[in-house]
Parts: structure tokens; C-alpha cells; sequence
């Protein structure tokens, strides 16, 4: 018997915005009943996919057919089946979550009795029950997700369309919103998921893989991964010298992609390879392993990619003695609330530290007192040598810092930027001259030298704002979530460079929302409720707290794990 005809169907789908073309032939259809990943880095043309869906644009070329009726003419029949969850969540934050759900029903205009059940159904189904009087905006990123989300649900559609509904959500908060998720599409609602993480396309019944407007693949996850097989493999590295050791994998003609995955290498072979001796690759064996859904999205994108020949040259940082980060203590209050207290860590010369913890867990506002942009209530902070508390501007002349957001002057040209952080930096003379061409030519600014900072693509963006925070040589690197939204190769070849930086000397500590980009840390500090629950390196956390019994425990688990584990001895999740 035939299957229920498709809740969408996209037929050649072009989308132009002046000169820019966002969707090219695109063609699908989304099944009613099931979850369709929407994947790809920032700029593929998720947003605008779903904007045409949801009838809030008009396609240049071809059709989208939604519940039957057509996106442009029939859009008034369909909207009022559709939920829609943009990126910025439209949420009033000036109002209590009942607030918010109450004026949605407004607008559906639903009656007093269908009101109250649906608006107790989707509290007590997104657990918000207990904060329905607290203000929207006082909210943390997993929960104002969960409210945006509910807003959406609140019409009971028949299409749900989900823009990164888990952008910068911690791993936690990102399985609630999947349980919620996967309940509704159990009970027969279309839900196209739009994300930038790639493992999220693996808990996706079908998913769309887009790239600079193309549908490069489609299907279901494990027919996309299933050509890897037997392509595959991890080898362990030594606890020293892992990012050379990657490098030189990298660079063996039968590897298509090596990458760090705690304390092991992870390996897929070009297509046809034979598996090279795991001598060759300075280890003493090779074992197989599960491709994932980055495996092949990488393995697409490079095709007979060749890894480069040469080391890259960040530059020159003499390694300093002791630690070189050391938080003591560190406590910070906001009024009456804590939101770190007592935490003490210490980072060694050319180590990579994450720090990782859910959204509203202190790690941001931890992160800032050791950059020397907040100042403790209590404790201390020594970076490079130098107290924070009694030194600040000296510390900072040792710090490179690149935040999570492009911090840089959007209309001067790549330029103009590198010559007025250099002066920030104080540097001047020869010196100033060398920086600035060694940042050029290192980071391959030469052919975008001259165009204004804002109109670059992503990549080059974030080339940009780490060639900045390096211009001084700075012994220290602040990363706030330094790789968000950027597709696969790019994050490989920042790592790629940070692991030259680190082998070089200079202290790294990082942010991320990336459990697997976590994974290329030497060590892990995790935060949660103000206070350091955690430390250590990503293999030695996944085998205490990945849980008895999975054969592969994910950082994921671990994360978690620890998470939960702490709820139950403090005895209830804080708020």
C-alpha cells in the first residue's frame, strides 16, 4: 500500500538575492511523521529553504507544494497548520513564559477551553511549568529555546520547521529538545530540523545536506555513512605531540582526513586505499571503527584533496615556565547571585584547555574574569605570569582573545584591520611591518587584503579574527566559541592551526558547544552551577562517567552523565 503523500514537496527550487544566488535546483520532499535534518555550515541556504516552505518568500524558479496546497497561491491555507521556529526566537522578553504562551494563543485565536489544556499540555511537556511567572528574558539558552519551541507547537501543526532550534545550547538542553522533537514526530508531525552540527543529522530520520545553495546529498544517515565501512579506523597517539602526529597522518597519500578524538586518531582512508601500516603512522595499531556522519561529509567535500606538504608557521612564542593560566578561588557575584564560585584550575605551557558547561553554568563569566574583563568578588587570576588583580593592562599585552561573535570593525578592509589592532597591540616600526605580513600570508589574506572586513565569507572572517588576536605573539589564546557555524574543512584547518600554536608554546584555553571539537583538548574543565565539577582529558572523563555497559561511550554521555549526577546529589536542577 502507498505510503501518506509528502507534507512537502520542492520541485527545482532557485532563490536569488540580487546577484547572490541562495538555493540553486533544489529538489526534495519532506515525509509527514518523521524528522528531516536541513544540514550544512552557515550560509548554505537553510534559512531561506524554510522562509520559501513557511510562505514568507516567493522562489525565483521552480515550486514548493506544502500540505497540498502551492507556497505562493495557497499559502493561506496552510499557514495555520505550519509551527515556525526562526533562529532569533521572537520571544518577548519583557514578558513571563505565560505571558508569551497567552499572547500566542491570542494570535491562533484559540477559545478559553483549548487554551487552558493546551497551554498546561506544553508546559508539563517542556517542563516549564515551574518558571511560568519568570520573565522570558531571565531565562537560560536551553529554556528559551524550549519556551520558543512551545510557542510553536502551540497551534498543533502538522509541519513543524525548526531554524537551529539547538544553536549555542548546551549537550543537555539539546537532548530535551530532541525527546520533545522526536514525541511529535511520533505522533505524525513533519519536522524539518535546520542545523549546523553534524552529528545531529545522525538522530534525523532523512536529511538534506546542503552546501553553498546545492543539495549535495539526501537520503537516510546511514546510507550516507555506509560507504565508509570499511574506511574507517582509530589509532592510539602518544599523550605528547598529538597535533603532529595528526599532521603527519594527514599528509599520508592513502588518508583522506585525520583527526583528533581524545586520546586516540581518527582515520578515513581515500576511497580504494589500502590501509597503510600502522607504523607508518607512528602507531601500533589500527582499529576500526563506526564511520560517522562527519566522516562522510568530509570525505564529499575533499574528494582527491591533498593535505599540505608544509607545517603551518603561526609564528615564533618561547614557552614559559610553570602554568601559565591559574585560576585560584574565583568567585563572582551578581547581587544576591553567585555565578561562579570557588572554581581553581591551572593550565601548563602549550596546553589546550576547554572549558565546557551548560548555557548559564558560569563558564562565560569564568572565561571573562581570566581574560581581565570582569573582576573577581573573590580570588585570583594569574595569566602569564602576571596577577590580574594587580596588573590587568600587562596581563592583556600577553593575550590573544577571539570572541564567539566577528568583534571586528565590519567597514574598514582586511587591511585597515590589521594595521589598527597592530597598533592596539603597540606595536610599530619593522616589527609592525613583519606582523602584518607574516599575518597575511600565513592566514592567505593577500587576495582579500582590500575588501571590507564585513563582507567576507565566514572563513575568511574567522582568519581574519585570529590573525588579529596572534599579531603580538601573545603567549596566551582566549577562544569563546571560536568555530560556530563553520563547516567541517574550516574547523580542521583552524585546529589545525591551533595545534601549531600549542606545540609552539602558547596556552590555549577555549569555549565550545562542539562535543566532538571538545575532543582535540588535552584537558577538560566542566562547569556547572557556578562551580567546577570535572577535570581531565577527554578519554579519562568518557570512561568515568560515560556510563557501565556502551562499548563507545561519547564525551556527550560523559557530559551529561555528570550533569545528572550532580542534580541528584544537590537534589533538584537549579533553576
Amino acid at each position: 500500500m502507498a505510503g501518506p503523500p509528502p507534507a512537502v514537496i520542492i520541485d527545482g527550487v532557485v532563490k536569488r538575492f540580487g546577484a547572490s544566488t541562495a538555493l540553486q535546483d533544489v529538489s526534495a520532499a519532506i515525509a509527514p511523521g518523521a524528522i528531516t535534518g536541513l544540514v550544512g555550515p552557515d550560509g548554505a541556504g537553510k534559512t531561506t529553504l524554510l522562509r520559501l516552505i513557511a510562505g514568507l518568500l516567493e522562489p525565483d524558479a521552480g515550486s514548493i507544494t506544502v500540505l497540498g496546497s502551492d507556497s505562493v497561491t495557497g499559502v493561506a491555507r496552510f499557514q495555520r497548520d505550519i509551527g515556525y521556529m526562526p533562529q532569533r526566537s521572537g520571544l518577548y522578553e519583557d514578558l513571563t513564559v505565560g505571558e508569551n504562551l497567552r499572547l500566542c494563543a491570542d494570535l491562533h485565536e484559540l477559545d478559553d477551553e483549548t487554551r487552558g489544556e493546551r497551554l498546561a499540555a506544553l508546559l508539563g511537556f517542556t517542563r516549564l511549568s515551574p518558571f511560568v511567572n519568570r520573565l522570558a528574558g531571565q531565562l537560560s539558552g536551553g529554556m528559551k529555546q524550549k519556551l520558543a519551541l512551545a510557542t510553536a507547537l502551540l497551534a498543533r501543526p502538522r509541519l513543524l520547521l525548526l531554524d537551529e532550534p539547538s544553536a549555542g545550547v548546551d549537550p543537555a538542553s539539546r537532548r530535551e529538545l530532541w525527546r520533545i522533537v522526536r514525541e511529535m514526530a511520533g505522533e505524525g508531525v513533519a519536522v524539518i530540523w535546520s542545523t549546523t552540527y553534524l552529528d545531529e543529522a545522525e538522530r534525523c530520520d532523512r536529511f538534506l545536506l546542503l552546501q553553498n545553495g546545492r543539495l549535495l546529498a539526501s537520503g537516510a544517515p546511514e546510507s550516507f555513512t555506509g560507504g565508509l565501512s570499511d574506511r574507517t579506523f582509530l589509532l592510539d597517539l602518544p599523550d605528547s605531540g598529538r597535533h603532529r602526529a595528526q599532521r603527519r597522518a594527514a599528509r599520508h597519500p592513502a588518508v583522506a582526513d585525520a583527526t583528533i578524538q581524545g586520546g586516540s586518531l581518527r582515520l578515513v582512508l581515500r576511497q580504494g586505499a589500502a590501509a597503510p601500516p600502522p607504523q607508518a603512522l607512528g602507531a601500533a595499531a589500527l582499529r576500526p571503527v563506526r564511520p560517522r556522519f562527519e566522516d562522510a561529509f568530509v570525505s564529499l567535500l575533499q574528494g582527491d584533496a591533498t593535505a599540505p606538504d608544509e607545517e603551518p608557521a603561526p609564528g615564533t612564542v618561547v614557552p614559559a615556565d610553570g602554568a601559565t593560566i591559574v585560576a585560584q578561588d574565583l568567585t563572582c557575584d551578581f547581587g544576591r547571585f553567585r555565578a561562579v564560585d570557588h572554581v581553581s584550575f591551572s593550565v601548563a605551557p602549550g596546553e589546550i584547555f576547554g572549558l565546557l558547561g551548560p548555557n548559564g553554568a558560569g563558564k562565560s563569566t569564568t572565561f571573562r574574569m581570566l581574560c581581565g574583563l570582569l573582576e573577581p568578588t573573590e580570588g585570583s587570576a594569574r595569566v602569564a605570569g602576571v596577577d590580574l588583580g594587580r596588573a590587568r593592562a600587562a596581563a592583556r599585552e600577553r593575550i590573544g582573545y577571539m570572541s564567539q561573535r566577528f568583534s571586528l570593525y565590519a567597514n574598514l578592509s582586511v587591511r585597515d584591520n590589521l594595521d589598527f589592532f597592530s597598533g592596539v597591540y603597540g606595536l610599530s616600526g619593522s616589527r609592525r611591518a613583519r606582523r602584518i605580513a607574516w599575518a597575511t600570508e600565513s592566514f592567505e589574506l593577500g587576495a582579500v587584503i582590500d575588501a571590507e572586513a564585513g563582507g567576507l565569507p565566514l572563513g575568511f572572517k574567522q582568519r581574519l579574527a585570529l590573525a588579529c588576536a596572534l599579531l603580538h605573539e601573545p603567549r596566551v589564546l582566549f577562544l569563546d566559541e571560536p568555530t560556530s557555524g563553520v563547516d567541517p574543512l574550516m574547523r580542521r584547518a583552524f585546529w589545525q592551526r591551533i595545534g601549531s600554536l600549542a606545540d609552539q608554546g602558547v596556552t590555549i584555553l577555549v569555549t565550545s558547544h562542539f562535543m566532538d571539537e571538545a575532543e582535540y583538548c588535552d584537558r577538560l574543565g566542566i562547569v556547572y552551577a557556578g562551580k567546577l565539577i570535572a577535570t581531565g582529558r577527554p578519554d579519562e572523563l568518557k570512561r568515568r562517567f560515560g556510563g557501565p555497559g556502551r562499548a563507545e561511550p561519547t564525551l556527550e554521555d560523559a557530559f551529561v552523565a555528570l550533569i545528572d549526577a550532580h542534580d541528584d546529589r544537590a537534589g533538584a536542577r537549579p533553576s
